[in-house]
């Protein structure tokens, strides 16, 4: 397993923070994109919140023509799932957990930590937050699906089988349809977890009704 920490960019709404949220971009994007939303969000009532926002490894993606940019596993073709880049995805797993242990390292027990993630980051908190080892706060999971979906009933933890799991989606999204999330969470629920789903007439993006929402989640799974 690498040592090498991933470089995040990280911002607190207190000076002693009790709780995290590790927060992951999308194909092509860094940790910037979802920091602004951290202003927007209403946390009247939480704890102090460090919430730290990964970069991902520039690697070449196969979908873009091999193009270098930053993602957290290949993506071999538009329907995501046919074929899969299942050593990308662990690797990245094993790096979102280095960011969890750091965090429990700092004082930062896992019940009081939420993973988060648009899009590719979504998969990735999907794909590492179920098999996390110790229960965590919460999984939200914006735009995204589950990867590798036939291993999770093998390797999931039973730690996070009743962990919150915040699911949110738009109906006009082109890039991941809808119909991957909903076949996403579909299977979830087969195994017995317990989805708050979302959907919003809005494509591949987040909107203010959505931002209300994760507000009124993040406050209840962390008061």
């Amino acid at each position: 397993m690498s040592t090498h920490l991933l470089e995040t960019i990280e911002v607190a709404t207190a000076d002693q923070p009790t709780a995290s949220v590790i927060w992951m971009h999308g194909l092509g994007a860094d940790g910037n994109d979802f920091l602004p939303i951290v202003r927007e969000l209403d946390l009247s009532g939480c704890p102090g919140i460090r919430f730290i926002f990964p970069n991902a490894e520039p690697i070449p993606v196969t979908v873009n023509g091999g193009y270098v940019m930053r993602a957290w596993y290949d993506i071999f073709g538009m329907d995501l799932v046919r074929r899969e880049d299942e050593a990308g995805l662990r690797k990245s797993q094993q790096s979102i957990e280095q960011l969890i242990a750091r965090e429990n390292e700092r004082g930062i027990a896992s019940e009081n930590i939420v993973i988060a993630g648009f899009s590719q980051g979504c998969a990735m908190t999907l794909q590492t937050g179920l098999r996390h080892q110790h229960t965590l706060a919460g999984l939200l999971c914006l735009s995204g699906y589950l990867p590798i979906a036939a291993t999770l009933a093998a390797e999931r933890s039973s730690a996070n089988q009743q962990t919150p799991i915040f699911m949110a989606h738009g109906r006009g999204d082109p890039v991941v349809t809808i119909d991957r999330a909903e076949a996403s969470r579909d299977l979830m629920l087969g195994l017995g977890y317990s989805i708050d789903w979302h959907e919003y007439a809005m494509p591949h993006s987040v909107c203010e009704e959505e931002i209300d929402d994760i507000g009124r989640w993040l406050r209840r799974v962390l008061a």
